[in-house]
């Protein structure tokens, strides 16, 4: 009890030194502004304003914006489902900053830019993975096997081909030739780049399956090409007639390359490749290891404007044109490709921040496992794998697994996840509750550690006061003032009628229907059909009835805004219409007026100064419904 009330007492120590820190500039309706927040924003303000507000006018503005969001608050409208998902979205990605570790981040792409300017040779043999667990177990033991074998001195091309999932290994012999960083999974990538020439690996597991891997040769990075190619498949298994019929068809359009036909054409007639052949041939630039080496090889020592002869790969029969070729970007330019890769949740790069920010919390937080327990729990597993015998001893177990800051996961809290969960095999259940727990632990770090970013970050905390206030305030005025002067109809009529004078033009306005036909024949029957219809439908009508045949729109207009109407109305010269299919035109039912005759003439105008005394008389009703306390000494402090 007393390490607890010595902790509270901490804690309220630490409140106290913040408040003396952030003193109150205003309360209204009982919530307090602190002066963080109001030089937060009002310097913010200050650099988006091109004429300078004075202080007193700043906090006069302020002060109306707090009101109408304490407004807001007291209807309720941030307790809506739609405001709650729409906020926890923002909060999330404005979150997501602080939720990593920018120093980790900066080094994983330096890593990857180091790793770009040298690419590595690299042979490999893969096994694909399954979907089921044992039959994944089963797989790596494989995996284990062939790598044994491959120690013994098994020649690694001869077990490529008898034993790989890569099917360019029949042809290759397992070796992908040089590769570069962000082309392959992580863990891959990270191998070769370790591997010494003609060292075996250890198997590298990815998402892909199990890989034996074989370093090779290394160069500096050669940059990138651009190429167009024609290629023609060779299906798997094909007979030896039918590829040697493919290769005439190959050689006989190398022929015609040669003496000068357009590659675009050729390509676009007759490369099995339909993607590329819609663009010519053309495909993105790409660098080591974005194609398969036989392809990569061919397109590399080619000059710009070059040829190649015909180039077999497992894919088949290809003739590449160089196009050009670029060195390797800067760090910069290099950049935002990385963002996007480690921003996928997919890249085990996104994986690692995630752990590498977890393992901080943990320290920060003073994260424990309750090791007896999961010693008891980890043996029977290991006895019995996880069956209901498990789920009935610990799916509602209120043991204590797992501690952090000032709280406690218990064991039933661990398991909710994996309540169905079950599996006799002992070895494949250890591997599944190990993993589950290690993530359910960080979850519960990284969210704890999401609740306390306003605590430990002022500028987080203002960010997401001004985003939740400006969500509130946009909610707010549109339905006390925008939405309710747009619907407002007798309001807006009384209002205008009311403002009459204030609504003036200075040259009269033509109001009515201006028809624009294809030709005069049309221009006739339209002109007949009109004087059949009431207004209410007019424009609809003959839209539906005339299709295409006819534009037509009801219009106010002033004098000289509109040369087809000045023309009909006012004697104008006749005018060209910008769309020359419509060059018959005439109004219909129009009149000209000197002044509006109703509110809907000046809308625009109306509503919105309908807008402006609607939201000035909510002010002053807020002024009176919610009390407001300014520190003028403090606020004097603001510079």
């Amino acid at each position: 009890m007393k390490s607890k009330l010595l902790l509270l007492a901490g804690v309220a120590g630490c409140t106290l030194a913040w408040a003396a820190k952030d003193p109150v500039i205003m309360t209204i309706n009982g919530e307090d502004v602190t002066k963080s927040e109001f030089e937060y924003l009002y310097h913010k303000n200050s650099q988006q304003q091109i004429g300078q507000q004075t202080l007193d006018e700043y906090a006069e503005m302020f002060k109306i914006y707090k009101l109408k969001v304490a407004d807001a608050l007291a209807e309720g409208l941030d307790t809506t489902k739609s405001f709650k998902n729409e906020f926890e979205g923002y909060r999330k990605e404005l979150a997501a900053p602080y939720m990593v570790d920018s120093v980790y981040i900066q080094k994983l792409m330096k890593e990857a830019y180091d790793r770009a300017k040298v690419e590595v040779e690299v042979s490999h043999i893969m096994l694909n993975k399954s979907r089921n667990p044992q039959e994944n177990m089963a797989i790596r033991q494989k995996a284990d096997s062939l790598r044994n074998e491959l120690m013994k001195g098994a020649d690694f091309a001869e077990m490529a081909r008898r034993y790989s999932d890569d099917r360019s290994a029949q042809i290759n012999g397992g070796n992908i030739g040089f590769v570069t960083s962000l082309l392959y999974p992580y863990q891959f990538e990270t191998a070769a780049y370790k591997l010494k020439k003609g060292e075996i690996s250890e198997v590298v597991e990815t998402v892909y399956g199990f890989h034996i891997m074989k370093g090779g040769e290394r160069r500096a990075a050669r940059g990138k090409v651009l190429v167009q190619h024609v290629m023609k498949l060779v299906p798997q298994g094909s007979s030896p007639e039918a590829e040697a019929k493919i290769k005439a068809e190959i050689d006989s359009i190398h022929d015609l390359l040669k003496n000068g036909a357009d590659f675009d054409k050729i390509a676009a007639s007759f490369s099995d490749d339909k993607n590329s052949a819609r663009q010519g041939g053309k495909l993105p630039w790409f660098g080591a290891g974005a194609m398969v080496i036989e392809f990569d090889q061919a397109a590399f020592a080619l000059k710009n404007g070059e040829i190649s002869e015909p180039v077999r790969t497992s894919y088949g029969w290809h003739i590449i044109k160089r196009l050009d070729g670029k060195p390797l970007e800067s760090f910069e330019e290099f950049r935002p490709k990385v963002e996007t890769i480690i921003n996928n949740n997919k890249d085990y790069r996104f994986k690692m921040i995630r752990e590498q920010k977890a393992a901080q919390l943990a320290k920060e937080y003073k994260a424990k496992e309750n090791k007896a327990l999961l010693s008891q729990i980890r043996a029977e597993i290991a006895a019995n794998g996880i069956d209901s015998a498990f789920h009935a001893k610990y799916d509602k177990s209120d043991e204590v697994v797992f501690t952090y800051a000032d709280k406690k996961m218990t064991m039933s809290e661990a398991m909710s996840r994996i309540l169905r969960y079950k599996n006799s095999d002992p070895k494949i259940a250890m591997e599944y509750f190990n993993g589950y727990l290690a993530n359910f632990e960080n979850v519960a770090l990284m969210n704890y550690e999401e609740t306390q970013l306003e605590r430990k970050h002022p500028e987080f905390k203002n960010l997401i006061n001004e985003y939740r206030d400006g969500m509130l305030l946009f909610e707010v005025s549109n339905r006390k003032v925008w939405e309710k002067a747009s619907r407002d109809e007798e309001g807006l009529k009384k209002f205008f009628e009311q403002n009459h004078a204030d609504y003036r033009w200075t040259a009269p306005h033509v109001k009515g229907y201006l028809i624009q036909a294809k030709n005069d024949s049309i221009a006739k029957v339209i002109e007949t059909r009109l004087s059949e219809l009431g207004k209410d439908t007019l424009v609809t009508t003959i839209r539906d009835e005339f299709g295409n045949n006819v534009k037509i729109d009801k219009v106010l207009v002033a004098k000289g805004e509109n040369a087809m109407v000045d023309n009909i109305v006012f004697g104008a010269s006749p005018v060209k219409p910008a769309n020359s299919a419509f060059d018959t035109y005439f109004m219909y039912d129009f009149v000209v007026i000197n002044e509006p005759e109703e509110v809907d003439d000046v809308k625009g105008q109306v509503t919105g100064d309908y807008q402006n005394l609607l939201e000035q008389e909510w002010i002053e009703e807020l002024k009176v419904k919610y009390p407001v306390v300014i520190n003028e000494k403090e606020l004097k402090k603001i510079k």
